[in-house]
C-alpha cells in the first residue's frame, strides 16, 4: 500500500482552500481548536495553583500537556485506523482529509488580514487598530498606520508557518494523528507558554516542545516564500533570502523569525522591532534592512505572496503524492 498522508494532505489543503470552516458549524458544534483549548483552560484551572511550588507546576505542566495530546492523538489515530479498515482507501482518504481540513487555517488567515487592509483603506486608523487588534496580541492603540500595517504583515508571516505549514507537514508525516498533535502542542503554547509568572512553570513543556516541533515548517515556510517571490511581481526573492540568512537567528523565537525575515526581504521591509504588550516594552531586533514604512498596499502585496506561496505548498505536495504513488 502506497502511504496514503501525502495524498490525504493534498486533498486536506484543497478542501481548505475552497470552504475553509463553515461559520454555521463554528456556531452549532464549535471547531476542534476551542474545544482543545476548553481542555487547556479546565487542566490551566486544575492543576496551576499560585501556592504550588515551582517543581509541582513544572510536573503538572507536563502532565498537562500529556493528557491534552492523549485526548486530541487517540481519537484520530482511532478513527483513521477505522476509516481505512471499514470504508476502503478512497471513501476513508476524502473522509480524513476532510476532518483535516479544519486544523488548515489558509482562507481563515487571508480573511483576517485582508481585513485590516480593508479597514485601513475604508475606515481609517481607528478602524485598523480594531482589525488588527484580532489577530496580534500587542498593544495596538500605540500603533501609526506603518506599526498597524507591520504588524498585520507579521501575524501573516507566522500564522502561515504555524497555522499552515506546520500541521500541514505533520499530516503529510503521520495523517491525522499529525496534525491533531500538532494542533494540540500549538494550541497549548499560545495559551500557557508564557514567560509570564502563572506560566513561566506549568508552560514550561508546552513551549519547548512547540518550538521542537516547528523547526522543520518554519524553514519550510521561508523557503515557500522565496519561491513565491519569484512569481510575484513586486517582491524581491533575492532579498528576501539574504533577509533570512543574515536576521533569522536574532530573533527571539528560533522559529518565528525565518517566516519573519523571508516576508520582510520579499516586501523590502522591516519587521518585528520593539513592540508594547500592555504596558511592557519588547526590544525584538528588526527583521530585514529595508523600509519601516509601510500601509494597506503593503498588506495587499503579502497576501499575493502568501498566495502564491501556499499554491506552492499544494502543488510541492501533489507532486510527492503523484511520486509516491507511482514508485
Amino acid at each position: 500500500m502506497i502511504d496514503p498522508f501525502p495524498l490525504l494532505l493534498a486533498f486536506a489543503l484543497l478542501i481548505e482552500a475552497a470552504l475553509g470552516y463553515p461559520q454555521p458549524l463554528v456556531r452549532r458544534i464549535g471547531h476542534p481548536v476551542i474545544w482543545i483549548g476548553g481542555l487547556i483552560a479546565r487542566l490551566d484551572r486544575a492543576l496551576n495553583r499560585p501556592t504550588m511550588p515551582d517543581r509541582r507546576r513544572r510536573l503538572n505542566g507536563v502532565a498537562a500537556l500529556v493528557l491534552v495530546l492523549a485526548a486530541t492523538v487517540l481519537p484520530a489515530a482511532l478513527a483513521q485506523g477505522a476509516a481505512f479498515a471499514l470504508l476502503g482507501f478512497w471513501p476513508a482518504l476524502l473522509l480524513l482529509a476532510l476532518a483535516a481540513s479544519s486544523l488548515l487555517a489558509q482562507r481563515s488567515l487571508d480573511s483576517h488580514v485582508r481585513a485590516v487592509a480593508d479597514a485601513l483603506e475604508n475606515g481609517g486608523l481607528d478602524a485598523g487598530r480594531r482589525a488588527v487588534s484580532m489577530i496580534v496580541g500587542r498593544n495596538t492603540s500605540v500603533l501609526d498606520e506603518a506599526g498597524v500595517s507591520r504588524a498585520a504583515i507579521e501575524s501573516l508571516a507566522e500564522n502561515f508557518s504555524d497555522g499552515i505549514v506546520a500541521p500541514a507537514f505533520w499530516c503529510g508525516v503521520f495523517g491525522l494523528p499529525g496534525i491533531a498533535a500538532y494542533k494540540a502542542i500549538n494550541t497549548a503554547d499560545s495559551m500557557i507558554g508564557h514567560r509570564t509568572p502563572r506560566h513561566l512553570m506549568f508552560g514550561w513543556a508546552a513551549a519547548r516542545l512547540d518550538d521542537l516541533v516547528n523547526l522543520p515548517a518554519s524553514r519550510l515556510c521561508a523557503l515557500w516564500l522565496v519561491l513565491a517571490a519569484v512569481v510575484t511581481p513586486g517582491a524581491r526573492p533575492g532579498t528576501a533570502l539574504a533577509a533570512v540568512w543574515r536576521d533569522a537567528r536574532h530573533h527571539r523565537s528560533p522559529n518565528a523569525g525565518w517566516p519573519e525575515t523571508a516576508m520582510a526581504g520579499a516586501l523590502s521591509l522591516r519587521l518585528n522591532g520593539p513592540k508594547l504588550y500592555g504596558e511592557t516594552l519588547s526590544q525584538d531586533h528588526w527583521m530585514g534592512d529595508g523600509r519601516a514604512e509601510a500601509g494597506a498596499a503593503d498588506i495587499r502585496l503579502a497576501l499575493r505572496l502568501y498566495r502564491r506561496a501556499c499554491l506552492i505548498q499544494f502543488v510541492a505536495v501533489a507532486l510527492l503524492a503523484g511520486a509516491l504513488h507511482y514508485t
